[in-house]
This record gives structure tokens, sequence and C-alpha cells, in this order.
């Protein structure tokens, strides 16, 4: 069965780093594309960086441009996300998706595969 398992989410001080790992396994073919969102309480589902797997090219939301990167392991089939200078705003459950369509702004439509999600807590 396809799976999409995310790790290390956790909980850190605003101005801290978390890098996110999203492990992509029982995909006949790697996914054209995989994407990361977020969701907080009372908020709408946030599109936060979208990778073209053979391309490389890379988007990232405004709230978090500068301060988050996006990439990817071919070899591995993982999509991580390195989070730089931590805002309260960015606390969120983080969910990875895969999906075989790459266009801005980043759809959740878009993604046929998610994962269960991983917390991020930060604190002031």
């Amino acid at each position: 069965q396809v799976r999409l398992v995310e790790s290390g989410g956790g909980s850190v001080q605003a101005g801290g780093s978390l890098r996110l790992s999203c492990a992509a396994s029982g995909f006949l073919y790697a996914p054209n594309c995989m994407a990361w969102f977020r969701q907080a309480p009372g908020k709408e589902r946030e599109g936060v960086a979208i990778i073209d797997r053979r391309s490389g090219t890379t988007f990232h939301a405004d709230s978090v441009k500068g301060r988050f990167t996006i990439s990817y392991d071919n070899a591995n089939v993982t999509v991580y996300l390195q989070m730089n200078n931590l805002k309260p705003e960015d606390a969120a459950r983080y969910y990875c998706a895969a999906g075989g369509r790459y266009r801005a702004p980043i759809r959740a439509a878009d993604f046929g595969y998610w994962g269960q999600g991983t917390q991020v807590t930060v604190s002031s």
C-alpha cells in the first residue's frame, strides 16, 4: 500500500529549527512531485512548499520564503522540509503529500496521497 510517513516534528522555541522528513513507499513509480501542507486549529490547510522530483524546481509560500526549504532525495524517495527561524504562527500539523502535477500556487486537489501529519509547536 502507498504510504507517506512524516517525522521530525516537535516543540521548539521561536527562532529555533526543525527538519521534517517524509518517506514514501508503495509507489510503483516515484511521484512526479511532493509537497508540504500545514493546518493550524481554526485555519484552512495551507500549501507550504512543493518540489518537482525530476527538475528540482521548488515553490515556497510567501509566509515561509527565506526560512523554509523543501528538498528531495530521489534515491530514497524522501522529501524534507528544513524549517529555520520558526515563529509562533508556524505552529501547525504538517502534512506530506504526493501527486503528479506541479503548479503554483500549491493546491491540495493536485495531490492524491497524504501522510498522517506531524505536529510542530513553537513557543514564544
